[in-house]
């Protein structure tokens, strides 16, 4: 429960506390803004879910629950495993309980069909998950707080390179949109900074077993790397079959941040340690900015927050600022005043939205490694994606 922001669940409250409509607006600065706030709260990212919540919670608690100076009305909906339970979410906080604006997402299917509500009902979207490098662009009204995906991939091309000598990478992947992003670009970067791939396999969306065969494959194709894109539960499943393979004594494995993030991290223990990945953000950055919110993270939840934390904490972030630039409250002047919102000082780095309404902020080469803290995500150098 945040703060003194008024928050209700969307599977039990269907009906908004608000006093006011949207065709009534104030301008005051103790007038209210009503967020619609859907992440995982079931299913299979429902640990995701809860990082976002507490990442946005966290910026409300800090902010006396308000935004741009706004008290602030939180209506909470479940995301769930599926598109149509998602959108299904944003639909009736769009429509039934008039928020002003989204926040969240994971999946980038849901995101996407999201994106068509959320623009035909000029209604801020803020995108705190999903990376489709399709979802931004063409729309005044939908905005990202994460990151894309290719610019991930894209940014491992030129380390593993420059690590492994420009020798031989091995791609792994899912066979879906997200897999093929984040490996075309891993693949694409890796040949331009003079390496070469040794091999592709891709697997079926959600198979957390019959790993033996790949990495068979991957030593057969002469790897000097692997580079596997992955997540959650087949994140923890690839990492601790490629450890009980006995490749990490010869060959190192990359990927994207999600490989190594959150919860897959405690779960996998020593089995993650030595896995490189990049990423936007993590808890062991030093910095002044991040000391300050790991601090307050853990005193809150006696927790270690995630990239999934910060891109919901940053999405009020940037709400903020655009309440602070919006003369009254309403869907149109919010999503003009994203437009104008600068510089978001955050614990991952100053960062700006671009002209396709994607963060334009640096990436980290990351290894697991055992600190003071427990294993963490310990970053060895900023590096670039190729757009940037």
């Amino acid at each position: 429960m945040t703060g003194s922001a008024n928050r209700q669940l969307f599977a039990l409250v269907t009906v908004s506390s608000l006093t006011f409509g949207l065709a009534g607006c104030v301008s005051s600065s103790e007038s209210r803004v009503s967020i619609g706030l859907v992440v995982p709260a079931s299913g299979v990212h429902e640990s995701i879910g809860t990082d976002m919540t507490r990442g946005f919670d966290l910026y409300l608690d800090q902010h006396d629950g308000r935004l741009g100076g706004r008290f602030v009305d939180v209506i909470e909906a479940d995301e769930g495993d599926h598109v149509q339970t998602g959108v299904a979410a944003v639909t009736r906080l769009i429509e039934e309980d008039e928020v002003h604006a989204i926040v969240g997402l994971v999946g980038s299917e849901t995101a996407l069909a999201a994106k068509s509500v959320a623009t035909a009902n000029e209604t801020p979207l803020i995108v705190t998950g999903a990376g489709a490098d399709r979802l931004t662009g063409g729309s005044d009204y939908l905005w990202r707080t994460s990151s894309t995906n290719s610019d991930i991939g894209g940014s491992l091309g030129q380390a593993v390179a420059d690590e492994t000598g420009r020798s031989l990478a091995y791609v792994i992947a899912s066979d879906d949109a997200t897999g093929h992003e984040f490996s075309d670009s891993f693949m694409i970067a890796m040949e331009a900074a003079g390496g070469s791939i040794a091999g592709q396999s891709y697997t079926q969306t959600g198979m957390t077993q019959k790993w033996p065969g790949i990495f068979a494959k991957a030593k057969r194709a002469g790897a000097d790397a692997i580079y596997a894109a992955y997540a959650d539960q087949e994140a923890e499943a690839f990492v601790r079959a490629y450890r009980e393979s006995g490749l990490a004594r010869s060959i190192p494995l990359y990927g994207p941040g999600f490989l190594t993030e959150g919860e897959v991290l405690s779960s996998l223990g020593d089995a993650a340690s030595g896995v490189r990945t990049a990423l936007h953000y993590s808890a062991a950055m030093d910095s002044l900015a991040n000391a300050a919110f790991v601090l307050d993270y853990r005193e809150t939840y006696d927790a270690t927050p995630t990239v999934y934390a910060v891109q919901a904490y940053d999405a009020a972030a940037a709400l903020d600022k655009a309440l602070d630039l919006s003369d009254a409250v309403n869907r149109d002047e919010i999503a003009d005043s994203l437009g104008s919102v600068g510089t978001i000082v955050s614990p991952r780095g100053n960062w700006t939205f671009d002209t396709n309404h994607n963060p334009d902020q640096p990436y980290f080469l990351r290894v697991v490694k055992d600190t003071p803290d427990g294993l963490s995500n310990v970053v060895l150098q900023k590096i670039a994606s190729p757009g940037s």
